[in-house]
């Protein structure tokens, strides 16, 4: 499955006040973590703030169809909490998969949900 990440960008630049969101690098990033061997299925963004920062949270759903993918699913698994993005004018803050699902068919499939939350780096 190819996706066209470029689709929402008037959305995206509207609602970040005219710069680039981070959604297209972090998505560009999980798909590297995942060895491009995942399909991108869905993701959503909502702003988040605290007293003293501010950024978004996201929630990213990745497919892994085939023996091949579901082992590269499953070290992306392991790898997601610990690993260290690097994100323009972001920090994340925290990287989790909330929910990984197993199908055997019509074909192997492994479903994987991670919820990020990036913070603005004003540095």
């Amino acid at each position: 499955m190819q996706i066209d990440l470029t689709l929402p960008h008037a959305a995206r630049h509207a609602r970040h006040g005219g710069r680039r969101g981070p959604w297209l690098p972090l998505v560009s990033a999980l798909m590297e973590l995942a060895e491009r061997k995942a399909d991108l299925v869905r993701h959503s963004e909502r702003s988040w703030a605290s007293a003293t920062f501010s950024g978004t949270r996201h929630e990213v759903v990745l497919s892994f169809a085939g023996g091949e993918a579901i082992a590269a699913g499953e070290r992306f698994i392991e790898a997601l909490p610990e690993h260290e993005f690097a994100i323009a004018g972001n920090l994340v803050a925290d990287a989790a998969v909330i929910a990984a699902e197993h199908t055997a068919l019509p074909e192997p499939r492994l479903e994987v949900t991670a919820e990020l939350l990036l913070l603005e780096d004003e540095g």
